[in-house]
């Protein structure tokens, strides 16, 4: 095994003897309660989200079934200053992002003053030469923003990456409010909790400000989903019934004269707003990959004559690339004027000859991933690693070494977790999702995704990783 991670902060202990000011309430209530309570409440969680079914998809299970996330009834507590720290960091980096992409589909100013390396962009396979010289309705391309932040020390954040194209898991922060409200009424009479129950509103509300202009009647808007075999099909299912708008599939939909109609009992229906949880190569046979039975004929035609709205936009992954998220801090100084609020992780490049001399050197050390993953697949994690791993991975880099990046094992913090030896820490990460239509706002908490497993450090659920209610406290 390679060497050992570094010691981690951990979020509701100073030290041994004293508790951090946002942990302090909870701390006290803990003690008074019945040593059997959270197993009870424990139990009571598991069947209630049994219940409401919900539950993801693992890829590449030879069972192909359905899993529920396992849920971790201790609450992840951020204090008030803290969160109007992540909150504006995370808003800043995607008012950059927004403005990177436009500007790359664009005049490609930062290109051309050599702050992003050109062929990083234009021969990357997520740049979409369809989308250049044009502006989507209200110049938005990054409507709906996951950025995955870690916390390393007191007041140290850092992004650890950009969910740019189709981000998932709002739903679970979302339930796992609702599931926490039902547990623990008491503590959310004692703690000043900021609530977290707006966003599909917020959502909407950002949809429909990014309709295309000239329609007089409220614009409507659809969730469009790859149907219930899709891994986060009840995400889609939830937000569109929270929202009060229709999920529909591709073959729900049709195009006439560049204008998208829904097919309805009624008879067709206008859509103005489409928010898509498909990617980009299957939206449009016509205009893509013509084997796509997901998409809808002629919908890349009607968004590009300004007749719809797809949110997130197409060719938004040109922005999450693993390889150009080390530049985000300089969007910012380009774009905005201003120094960066959170900080990016060191990022190494494989496909430069000196970082891929250091990585090789160092492969027990570091994190290794694959410039385009995602989902926790495909990475090497060094200290937690066999030597046969390490070597098999070695060879995987040297086939294809600009497929890779790699980052120093970071410290995660811990937060305390309920498990089956009672209550111990465990690392986290936080994913707020950022909204942008008039302008950009995030609802205050996120979902906390929690590793379960003693020591590890991937949390994706696909990982084996839980989730825990975020607080922000108000006050």
């Amino acid at each position: 095994m390679g060497p050992k991670a570094p010691a981690a902060f951990d979020e509701m202990q100073k030290t041994a003897n004293k508790v951090r000011a946002p942990y302090q309430t909870y701390s006290k209530w803990l003690k008074k309660m019945p040593e059997d309570l959270l197993s009870r409440r424990h139990a009571q969680a598991d069947m209630l989200f049994r219940r409401i079914g919900i539950t993801f998809a693992v890829y590449g299970e030879a069972s192909g079934g359905e899993r529920l996330i396992p849920f971790d009834v201790i609450p992840r507590i951020i204090s008030r200053d803290e969160w109007k720290m992540l909150s504006r960091g995370v808003c800043q980096r995607i008012d950059a992002l927004n403005r990177f992409i436009h500007d790359v589909y664009h005049d490609q100013e930062i290109l051309r003053a050599g702050k992003v390396p050109t062929d990083l962009v234009l021969a990357n396979d997520l740049f979409r030469e369809e989308m250049k010289g044009f502006t989507p309705p209200g110049g938005v391309y990054v409507h709906i923003g996951g950025i995955d932040v870690v916390r390393t020390g007191e007041n140290a954040f850092h992004v650890l990456e950009d969910n740019l194209r189709t981000p998932s898991g709002v739903s679970y922060m979302l339930e796992d409010r609702e599931i926490m409200m039902r547990l623990f009424p008491d503590l959310f009479d004692t703690y000043p909790i900021a609530p977290v129950n707006h966003y599909p509103q917020e959502l909407l509300r950002n949809l429909r400000y990014v309709a295309p202009a000239g329609r007089d009647e409220e614009p409507t808007v659809v969730l469009l989903t790859p149907g219930q075999f899709n891994s986060a099909y009840f995400e889609h299912a939830f937000l569109a019934d929270e929202m009060g708008v229709e999920l529909v599939q591709g073959q729900d939909l049709f195009v006439e004269d560049d204008a998208v109609y829904m097919r309805t009992i009624e008879g067709p229906r206008r859509v103005d707003v489409i928010y898509r949880r498909i990617d980009d190569d299957f939206l449009d046979p016509k205009a893509f990959r013509p084997d796509s039975a997901l998409g809808v004929p002629g919908l890349f035609e009607a968004y590009r004559k300004g007749r719809v709205t797809l949110a997130n936009a197409i060719g938004t992954g040109i922005a999450d690339d693993k390889a150009i998220y080390h530049h985000v801090p300089d969007m910012i100084r380009f774009y905005l004027g201003e120094e960066p609020i959170l900080a990016n992780v060191e990022t190494w490049f494989l496909k430069r000859e000196d970082h891929r001399t250091y990585v090789l050197e160092h492969l027990a050390e570091l994190v290794v991933k694959e410039v385009h993953g995602s989902g926790g697949y495909g990475m090497l994690v060094g200290p937690k690693s066999t030597t046969q791993e390490i070597s098999a991975y070695r060879e995987r880099i040297l086939a294809d070494p600009g497929n890779f990046i790699a980052q120093p094992t970071l410290a995660l913090s811990t937060c305390p977790t309920f498990v089956d030896q009672g209550i111990a820490p465990r690392h986290v990460d936080l994913r707020p999702f950022v909204l942008t239509g008039e302008k950009t706002t995030v609802v205050p908490g996120g979902l906390t995704r929690v590793a379960l497993r003693e020591g590890s450090l991937v949390v994706n659920s696909s990982q084996g990783g839980g989730t825990k209610d975020t607080w922000v406290l108000e006050r």
